[in-house]
């Protein structure tokens, strides 16, 4: 079974986690879970830690502890994630999928390694190996998002209802497909975001943001911005708050410019400003090919 199902006594930290109240999972009461649940609360812990950018902590906290799989895995992430060693941390990922492809702990956390690095299909292999993990349905959800193919995502989440009914890892997966299906899965979405963002138990920077991108699809600017701009002023240096915030300015037609250079300043390589690099280098190529015409 899922440790973290519905059924189990980690429901709660695995639900913070993925609301993206990090702070709460790090300083959640494991005291009372049982010796088989240690090792699983331990590895979100240390998910949290390097969502908050502590990854150095948490490689050196691991250190010596390669005997688990789990631990390594976590070892793997969080150097990806320190970016000091990325090459060698996805060689080490692609070592735990073929040692320890059947761990859950390693297919998520090396899953999202390859995926990182671009290997979508490593990446899918390896996550579809598991036996009824919702973070592995959330993974492989994202990547078929990130490929283009909302059918595989719509088949993906479908197929998780009908066996994690009241999931909450379930719904925010329904709520990134409708995103992307658009219509009258915008507002559903919203609800979903807008719930977690407003109510105190559930509140973070990420519900906020998501609660946003949502405002942005159904049109509401100005709910959109105030939003985000609350996401910002809590976290300043949030960077998906600041990438769609700049995405929300150009879409205004307002000025990006101090935008653009605070996102760079927290996250040179996010892809958004990646994605621009790379359209802006297309367009100046095929601009070159031509040459204006000069009348007689």
């Amino acid at each position: 079974m899922d440790p973290f199902s519905a059924e189990g006594e980690l429901i709660n930290m695995h639900n913070a986690f993925h609301q993206g109240q990090y702070q709460a999972v790090i300083d959640f009461d494991t005291s009372s879970f049982s010796a088989e649940n240690a090792l699983p609360a331990r590895v979100l812990a240390h998910r949290a830690r390097i969502a908050l950018g502590q990854s150095e902590d948490v490689l050196a906290d691991v250190e010596g502890e390669d005997d688990e799989p789990e631990l390594k895995a976590v070892a793997v992430l969080a150097q990806y994630a320190s970016g000091s060693k990325k090459d060698a941390a996805v060689k080490a990922a692609e070592d735990l999928a073929s040692a320890a492809g059947d761990n859950a702990t390693a297919q998520i956390l090396a899953g999202t390694v390859l995926q990182a690095a671009g290997k979508s299909e490593e990446a899918l292999a390896l996550l579809s190996q598991h036996s009824g993990s919702l973070d592995a349905v959330a993974l492989i959800t994202q990547i078929h998002l990130e490929q283009n193919r909302t059918d595989l995502a719509v088949k993906e989440v479908t197929a998780a209802r009908r066996w994690a009914q009241d999931s909450l890892l379930v719904n925010l997966a329904e709520s990134w497909v409708g995103l992307r299906v658009g219509g009258d899965k915008y507002q559903q979405a919203f609800y979903v975001f807008e719930e977690l963002a407003q109510a105190p138990a559930t509140s973070s920077i990420v519900s906020l943001v998501s609660q946003a991108v949502s405002e942005l699809h159904l049109g509401r600017v100005e709910e959109a911005q105030a939003a985000l701009e609350s996401a910002v002023e809590k976290e300043p240096k949030f960077a998906e708050a600041i990438a769609n915030l700049l995405v929300l300015t150009v879409v205004t037609g307002k000025e990006p410019t101090e935008l653009t250079a605070s996102l760079k300043a927290v996250a040179p390589q996010h892809p958004l400003l990646v994605d621009l690099e790379e359209k802006g280098s297309a367009f100046d190529k095929a601009a070159a090919k031509y040459s204006a015409k000069v009348a007689a």
